[in-house]
């Protein structure tokens, strides 16, 4: 299937060098500072749980009292390290304490700097082996049950309701689905705290909470046992809590998680300063975790036009890998997106999709791409829809891609039925098994007109690349240059919540976590 394109291997090259360049420019950034969320995440994965008596999350409690004393930038690993060696409580125990006024965690005495550090990282080796834990149960698991065939059928769930998400979800891998993403109520993102316990109220989709993550995986791990088939679940590892979100995951074993580097920036106006460091952390822990994150990219063609912006793609993933190599993860971790978004009354237009199809394919070898569905395009007309999915699935099977989200005929009109997503499950299978073979069995005119503008693209990318690197990502960003939308560096939300690291920040986690999970 490789090397169809007979693209510019230096140019493939110098592309990943400049993506390297610019993540290096924000990773400076994100070396010198935390944010609120990322040091309620390590409050998480001590096993912090629970809500006060206003309903307020026990990790928000504690981080909102060091933030208004200016002593979060020493991490909140130091003070609850030395409130555990002074008080001899957990940090279940000690976080109920402060919560309940009788425990100020900066007036107690100070014990060793090297007793808190090396008590710090024995409950953060402690905290990463049950992460460890849960990565094993899946592929004990895989290895028994085994899973979907690529390109592995994923399809949505978003009730409200996290019991009647698990019911759907369950009826959707019984037809035949082998990755079941529950969509995220509207507007979560922009919450700056993680609602607690089951919910069976949301707008447009269901709140992401550990103990939803809980219900939902044993109902997969339940249905996988039945059609001897492992389930993946995902969610959505976005917004002002992304590390927190990761965490959750990662202890509940989710196997896949919507988690892109600039997504939140662009699309949801939280502030670039904050997500570039909770994006490194969230991908830290999943990356740990063996969890698949599925990058954004596809977004970016619902505002800014399939053809003359297809580059921004493609450069767009280039820097999303670089970040993920930053934080831990390797190839196959990378669901790097795309989108079958071009106009349907473009001449050539199904040429266009394959040969950015098979471009993002071949430039990623090893990642587990993910692509999307036609919606920009989709109408009322649920049978010019049918045949828009139908299109799509050809040129997923057609370029060997490996997520394929299941477009529904319905979508444009309203939430889709589960007899809707069983006609678009039934469909991607007719089109996958009676083409199964197709992609070993084609090649592309040499100099033709897929080869051309895949090539085209790879060397727009390459120059939109540089100008990148010449003025820095934060100021591409506030120009404009993907998706044709603009943020400032000191807009959006979420700023107040990032932190300048003191000289001796403590944070276990970060270094544990790079090198395999133990102290070197």
């Amino acid at each position: 299937m490789l090397g169809k394109l007979n693209l510019n291997q230096n140019s493939i090259a110098e592309g990943r060098r400049l993506a390297a360049a610019i993540v290096g420019q924000v990773q400076q950034h994100i070396d010198a500072h935390t944010t609120v969320s990322v040091e309620r995440t390590v409050l998480r994965l001590l096993g912090i749980d629970g809500v006060d008596s206003n309903d307020i999350p026990l990790v928000n409690v504690v981080i909102d009292k060091l933030c208004q004393a200016g002593m979060l930038g020493k991490g909140v690993l130091f003070w609850m390290i030395n409130a555990v060696i002074q008080l001899n409580q957990t940090p279940q125990q000690i976080a109920e304490e402060v919560a309940a006024g009788n425990i100020v965690l900066t007036k107690l005495p100070l014990a060793e700097e090297k007793a808190i550090i090396d008590r710090a990282y024995a409950y953060a080796e402690q905290a990463l082996e049950k992460i460890r834990a849960r990565r094993q149960e899946r592929s004990s698991l895989i290895g028994e049950l085994g899973k979907g065939r690529e390109p592995m059928l994923y399809v949505i769930v978003a009730t409200g309701n996290v019991y009647e998400d698990a019911v759907q979800a369950q009826a959707a891998a019984r037809q035949g689905a082998d990755i079941i993403a529950v969509i995220r109520t509207t507007g979560q993102s922009l919450l700056d705290y993680v609602p607690y316990g089951p919910t069976t109220t949301g707008f447009g989709g269901t709140y992401a909470t550990q103990a939803n993550f809980k219900i939902l995986r044993e109902a997969l791990d339940s249905v996988s046992k039945e059609i001897n088939r492992y389930v993946y679940l995902t969610n959505y590892c976005s917004g002002l809590c992304m590390p927190e979100i990761a965490a959750m995951g990662a202890l509940e074993r989710l196997d896949v998680m919507l988690n892109d580097s600039m997504y939140g920036i662009i699309f949801r106006d939280i502030n670039m300063k904050r997500t570039f460091v909770d994006q490194f952390f969230s991908r830290l822990i999943n990356g740990y975790a063996g969890i698949i994150i599925n990058t954004g990219e596809d977004n970016y063609l619902t505002t800014a036009d399939a053809i003359e912006a297809a580059h921004t793609v493609l450069a767009s993933e280039l820097i999303n890998e670089q970040f993920a190599f930053r934080s831990g993860m390797v190839s196959e971790q990378l669901g790097l997106g795309h989108a079958f978004e071009i106009d349907p009354n473009t001449p050539n237009g199904f040429l266009y999709e394959v040969a950015q199809a098979q471009l993002v394919r071949e430039v990623f070898p090893d990642s587990p791409i993910k692509y999307m569905p036609p919606t920009k395009y989709m109408t009322g007309n649920i049978f010019k829809g049918h045949v828009q999915d139908t299109l799509f699935n050809v040129c997923s099977v057609m370029t060997g891609q490996s997520i394929h989200l299941l477009g529904m005929m319905t979508e444009a009109i309203h939430t889709p039925h589960i007899q809707d997503r069983f006609l678009s499950i039934q469909a991607a299978r007719y089109v996958f098994s009676t083409m199964k073979d197709l992609s070993d069995e084609i090649c592309f005119q040499p100099e033709g007109f897929i080869q051309k503008r895949a090539s085209e693209v790879l060397e727009k990318a390459v120059d939109f690349l540089k100008q990148i690197a010449d003025m820095g990502l934060m100021e591409a960003i506030a120009q404009g240059s993907f998706a044709e939308i603009a943020r400032k560096p000191e807009g959006g939300k979420g700023l107040d919540g990032v932190i300048v690291k003191a000289p001796d920040y403590l944070n276990p986690f970060i270094p544990l976590m790079l090198q395999g999970g133990k102290r070197q």
